[in-house]
């Protein structure tokens, strides 16, 4: 590390940092495209279908359909960007942006790995370092703000289905963000504090000597809730009601074409993979192998990429299983249901730890 910092004439930490921001952004980035394919070729394994496999490489090699990524990528380069005749051009063009945006920056504090020394320096792999005074409060924020992408992609395409899709997306934010919070408060009080790596540390060793010690044994309730209102959260079937494309049209980017519509598309699955990292985070132990005290770096990384993967997988797998809500049930479910069962979760153990359990 100080060896290549010298050579490029910068200090090993800004070298360290400029590291991190291509691997996790990047990271992120290309899964998000792979998971447009996983999408496809899952929702044909689930249909008992082909899937995509037309695609090729130089015409020949089609490597299970990969090959459609690529595609799609240039067919989106090169097609017409139409803007509506009435629509806020400005608003409009900053839109995708807006939503993609967050979707990035949400992982910025998820260590994606075991922290280690080299040189006498301590080496965190998370893009912002523990004890930056956020912790896992930054997720949730800078989650929060991605709902402005939606609403602003909205209004200003000045069209009625856009506008009803994007007040859905609004209203569905503000009624499950509440319970996924107070989920995550819960993990905060037992854990003692809102730092990924103290969550993360607080998950190692066993439970009841035969399981991991991750916090999906100790709070299953707050589990369900937070996995729930991930889902909202995302726009993920079966909450998808920004876009509900048998009832208005495409929802919020009916106006979006070209690589508008690629960059909204990309934080829709860019949102999917850090929603997947904050589960495997706060509730399956992040980076933690389990039954291994002290994992090599290299493992921890995998562990956790494994992971995300997994949950990243439920996402498609589940879209593919369920039919989406009425609105109305999707309303109920976050204020009637989701809401009381994480009051609940957030009573009882604060009762546990009075109790000094």
């Amino acid at each position: 590390m100080d060896m290549l910092a010298s050579l490029l004439h910068i200090t090993p930490a800004v070298l360290w940092m400029v590291l991190k921001v291509v691997i996790v952004f990047g990271g992120v980035m290309s899964l998000a495209a792979i998971f447009t394919w996983v999408e496809r070729r899952g929702s044909a394994m689930i249909q008992d279908r082909i899937g995509p496999n037309r695609a090729a490489l130089f015409g020949k090699i089609r490597i299970i359909g990969l090959a459609q990524i690529l595609a799609d990528g240039i067919k989106m380069f090169f097609k017409e960007d139409l803007v509506p005749t009435d629509s806020n051009r400005n608003l409009f063009w900053l839109a995708p942006f807006l939503a993609f945006v967050p979707a990035l920056l949400g992982f910025a504090v998820i260590p994606f790995g075991k922290s280690f020394s080299s040189g006498g320096a301590t080496y965190h792999l998370s893009v912002l370092d523990p004890g930056n005074g956020m912790g896992m409060l930054y997720p949730l924020a800078i989650g929060g703000m991605a709902v402005y992408g939606v609403l602003v992609a909205a209004w200003s395409s000045n069209n009625k289905w856009s506008i009803l899709g994007g007040m859905r997306a609004s209203a569905a934010m503000v009624s499950y963000e509440i319970g996924m919070s107070l989920a995550v408060v819960s993990i905060f009080m037992t854990t003692g504090g809102y730092d990924p790596s103290e969550i993360i540390s607080s998950q190692g060793g066993t439970f009841l000597g035969v399981l991991p010690n991750w916090n999906i044994f100790h709070q299953p309730l707050g589990f369900i809730v937070f996995f729930t209102c991930m889902f909202a959260e995302t726009n993920r079937l079966p909450f998808d009601f920004a876009e509900g494309e048998s009832e208005i049209v495409a929802g919020f980017n009916t106006e979006f074409g070209s690589m508008k519509f690629s960059l909204m598309a990309l934080a829709e699955y860019s949102h999917m993979m850090t929603a997947s990292a904050l589960i495997a985070t706060l509730y399956f132990g992040g980076w933690q192998v389990p039954f291994v005290q002290n994992p090599p770096v290299l493992l921890s990384v995998a562990c956790f990429v494994l992971k995300l993967l997994f949950f990243a997988w439920v996402f498609v797998w589940i879209r593919w299983t369920l039919p989406r809500f009425r609105y109305d049930q999707l309303m109920a479910l976050g204020w009637k249901r989701m809401l009381p069962l994480a009051m609940v979760n957030l009573v009882f153990h604060a009762w546990r730890m009075s109790q000094g359990h």
